[in-house]
C-alpha cells in the first residue's frame, strides 16, 4: 500500500508541478487568465462527467454529496485556479510552485484545530518552520525567477490566498473522507467550479478565445495532466493518509516547478529561490520524519 500511496503522490506532484509551466506558456499565447481557468474546468468538468455517466451511471444523488461538491468547486477550484493562474502572470513557475509550500503548513495549523487525530506536535512544528523559512528567503530576495517584468510581492499575495482556500478544502474534503468516490468527488466540483468561472467569465470578459493551436494543446494539457489526473490521485491518496501527510505533495510540487521551468521556457534559477527551495527541501524530510514516528508511536 506504501508503494501505492507514494506512487499517487509522485504523479500528483509531476502533473501539479508542470502546470505552472504550461499556465506560463498559455498566458503567452493570449490566453486570459478568466478564459484559461474557464476553459480548462469547463474541459475537465465534461470529460470526467462523461466517465462517470459510461463507468457509474451518473453523479451521486444525495445533497451531501453535491453540497460537498459545491464547498470544493469553490474552495479547490474555481478560487485558487484563479488566484494561482492571476500569480503565474506576476512570477515564475518555480517562485509560485515554492509559494504552494504554505500548504502543508496552514494545512498542520488549521488540522490541529479542526481534526482532532492531527495536533501539531514539536517535531512536526520544526520541520514545517524550517520550509516557512524557506519562504521568507524567498520573499526577502526580492526575485522572482523572471529575467524581467515580475512582481514578486504581488504574486505572493495572490499565491497565499490560493493557498489559504486549498487548505481549508483539504481539511474539509479529510473530514468527509469516507463518504465520497474520487472520482466522482473529483468531477462534481470540476462542474460547480465550471459553472462558476462560465459566469464569471461571461460577465467580465465575454466568451473566450479565438485562441491558436498550440494554445488549445496547453489548455488540454492543463486539463488532464494538470487537473483530472492529479485530483484524482490527491483524492485517494487523502482517503489513506493524514491531511499534512497528503499535503507533502504542495513541497514537491515547487522542485518540479523550478526545473521545469528552467529546462522547457528559460525561467531563472535566482538565489532565493534557490536558497528558498533548500530549506523547503529540508522541511520535506523533518516533516515527512515527524508524520511516520507519529504514526508508528
Amino acid at each position: 500500500m506504501q508503494t501505492k500511496i507514494w506512487g499517487a503522490i509522485g504523479v500528483a506532484s509531476l502533473a501539479w508541478g508542470t502546470t505552472g509551466v504550461a499556465t506560463r506558456a498559455a498566458l503567452n499565447t493570449g490566453v486570459s487568465e478568466f478564459g484559461l481557468v474557464t476553459v480548462r474546468t469547463l474541459l475537465a468538468a465534461v470529460l470526467v462527467s462523461g466517465y462517470l455517466i459510461v463507468r457509474h451511471g451518473g453523479y451521486g444523488r444525495t445533497a451531501e454529496s453535491w453540497r460537498t461538491g459545491v464547498v470544493m468547486g469553490i474552495t479547490n477550484l474555481a478560487g485558487p485556479f484563479l488566484l494561482l493562474t492571476y500569480a503565474y502572470a506576476n512570477a515564475s513557475a518555480g517562485f509560485v510552485g515554492l509559494l504552494i509550500a504554505l500548504i502543508p503548513l496552514v494545512t498542520a495549523v488549521m488540522a490541529h484545530f479542526m481534526l482532532p487525530a492531527e495536533r501539531l506536535h514539536v517535531a512536526k512544528v520544526v520541520g514545517l518552520v524550517t520550509a516557512l523559512g524557506g519562504v521568507a528567503l524567498l520573499l526577502l530576495s526580492g526575485d522572482s525567477g523572471l529575467e524581467s517584468g515580475g512582481r514578486p510581492f504581488v504574486a505572493f499575495l495572490l499565491s497565499g490566498g490560493g493557498v489559504v482556500l486549498i487548505s481549508y478544502a483539504s481539511i474539509y474534503a479529510k473530514r468527509r473522507a469516507a463518504t465520497y468516490d474520487p472520482v466522482e468527488f473529483t468531477a462534481t466540483q470540476f462542474v460547480v467550479g465550471a459553472a462558476v468561472m462560465v459566469a464569471a467569465t461571461l460577465v467580465i470578459e465575454g466568451i473566450p478565445g479565438p485562441y491558436t493551436a498550440w494554445a488549445w494543446v496547453l489548455l488540454v494539457y492543463l486539463t488532464v495532466a494538470g487537473s483530472i489526473v492529479p485530483f484524482v490521485a490527491y483524492f485517494w491518496v487523502l482517503s489513506h493518509v493524514t491531511a499534512v501527510k497528503a499535503s507533502l505533495i504542495g513541497y514537491v510540487v515547487p522542485l518540479v516547478a523550478i526545473v521545469a521551468g528552467i529546462v522547457l521556457i528559460d525561467e531563472r534559477l535566482q538565489f532565493g529561490i534557490a536558497a528558498g527551495g533548500i530549506l523547503i527541501l529540508a522541511g520535506v524530510v523533518l516533516t515527512d520524519r515527524a508524520e511516520r514516528i507519529a504514526v508508528t508511536t
